[in-house]
């Protein structure tokens, strides 16, 4: 079973603010939406580039480079060109800090 990783201090990522962490080797965007913490792979899955760069729009981040859109609490992708959903992460606060863990092979 994985175990729970500290990525970040709850004021280091602002309110609708999101930054990337790594998690057991894994790129992770962490996100935080109105007081709620995500976290989903950090990885298009049209293409492979990085969603970083890209821009928070609701519930949604858009991949910088060709415009797919992913919802940042499920994953799910709601606008091409990707079709394939992002793994979403389980992510916990406990004493200010932030706990993310890579649950994918458990």
């Amino acid at each position: 079973m994985s175990t729970w990783v500290v990525v970040a201090r709850v004021e280091e990522i602002p309110t609708d603010g999101f930054k990337v962490v790594n998690v057991d080797g894994t790129m992770v965007a962490l996100f935080n939406l109105h007081g709620a913490y995500h976290a989903i792979d950090d990885v298009c899955t049209h293409d492979g580039g990085s969603l970083s760069g890209g821009k928070v729009q609701g519930e949604e981040i858009v991949c910088p480079r060709h415009g797919a859109r992913f919802h940042i609490k499920n994953g799910a992708v709601t606008a091409p060109p990707a079709y394939e959903p992002l793994h979403v992460f389980p992510v916990r606060v406990r004493d200010g800090l932030i706990e993310v863990r890579d649950d994918r092979w458990d």
